[in-house]
C-alpha cells in the first residue's frame, strides 16, 4: 500500500514537473485527499487545503506556507509567486489533528485577480493588507467550521505572519515557526536585499505572551540559526533548538512526527 501511495505520488510530480507552479501544488493536495476550499477575504480570494483530521476536535493547526518565489530571478517580480516546492502540505499530510493550509492572497492562482499587485508577495509581503486578509479569511473558517483554538504554524516567511496572526487572532493558543523569518529587518540586512518596507516586522511587536516553539536548521542559508537564536530565546515563553543536519527546505518531514508527538493533539 505504502508502495502504490509512493509510486502515485511519483506519477503526479513528474506530471506537474511541466504544469504551473499552482498546478502542481493542486494536483499535491488531491493526491494527499485533501479538500480544496475556497475563502473570501475582502476584495481577496485565498485557496486552502482542508484536512478535518481523525477526530472531532475543538482545535485546528494552521499551516502557513513559506514566501513561494516573489522575485524572478531575483530582479524582478515573478508573475506568480505560488511556491514550486511545498514543505508545508507533506507535514500536513502526517498530522491527525484537524488542519488547514491557509494561503496568502495572490498565492495559488489568484496573482491576476483583481486588487492583487506585485508589491503584495514583494516589500509588503507581510503587511497590513496580506495579515488582514488572512485575520479575515481564518476566523470566517473558524466560525463555519467551530473551531475554538488555533495551532500556528508556520516555515520561513509563514513564521512571520504565524506570529503576525497570534496578535489578531484570540483562538491562538500556540506558535510553532520552522525556520522562521523573526526579523525581516536583520534578514534583509545580513542577506543584503532590498528592505520590506511594506511590511510588519515581528520583531518590533510587542510579544503575545503565548507558547512559542522555534525549530531552526542547522544547515540553513536562508534562516541562519545564529541570526535569530539569541532574541528567540528571549521572548517570553519562548523555547528554541537547533535541528541538526537539516537545511532550510530540507529534512523537516523527518522529525516532524516526533514534534507531532509533543504537540499532544
Amino acid at each position: 500500500m505504502v508502495f502504490r501511495r509512493l509510486i502515485g505520488l511519483w506519477l503526479i510530480l513528474g506530471l506537474a514537473a511541466c504544469a504551473s507552479p499552482t498546478a502542481k501544488l493542486y494536483a499535491y493536495a488531491e493526491h494527499l485527499s485533501l479538500q480544496t476550499l475556497e475563502l473570501k477575504a475582502g476584495k481577496y480570494r485565498l485557496t486552502v487545503f482542508y484536512q478535518p483530521g481523525l477526530k472531532l476536535k475543538k482545535r485546528l493547526h494552521v499551516y502557513l506556507e513559506g514566501d513561494g518565489r516573489p522575485w524572478q530571478r531575483g530582479y524582478w517580480p515573478a508573475a506568480d509567486p505560488t511556491t514550486r516546492s511545498s514543505v508545508m502540505l507533506p507535514l500536513l499530510a502526517m498530522d491527525q489533528a484537524p488542519a488547514l493550509y491557509l494561503g496568502r492572497p495572490c498565492y495559488n492562482g489568484h496573482a491576476e485577480d483583481a486588487g492583487c499587485q506585485p508589491s503584495l508577495w514583494t516589500n509588503a509581503r507581510y503587511g497590513e493588507e496580506v495579515v488582514s486578509a488572512m485575520e479575515t479569511a481564518l476566523k470566517h473558517f473558524c466560525q463555519q467550521w467551530d473551531y475554538q483554538e488555533l495551532v500556528l504554524i508556520g516555515h520561513s516567511g509563514g513564521g512571520t505572519l504565524a506570529l503576525l496572526l497570534a496578535e489578531r487572532m484570540r483562538q491562538t493558543r500556540m506558535i510553532i515557526t520552522l525556520a522562521g523569518n523573526y526579523d525581516i529587518d536583520a534578514w534583509t540586512e545580513f542577506h543584503h536585499y532590498l528592505p520590506l518596507n511594506g511590511s510588519i516586522n515581528p520583531a518590533r511587536q510587542m510579544a503575545s505572551g503565548l507558547t512559542e516553539w522555534h525549530f531552526l536548521a542547522e544547515q540553513d542559508d536562508t534562516v541562519p540559526p545564529e541570526l535569530f537564536l539569541t532574541a528567540l530565546q528571549q521572548r517570553p515563553n519562548s523555547q528554541v533548538e537547533v535541528i541538526l543536519a537539516i537545511d532550510h527546505q530540507h529534512g523537516w518531514e523527518k522529525v516532524w512526527p516526533q514534534i507531532l508527538k509533543r504537540l499532544g493533539d
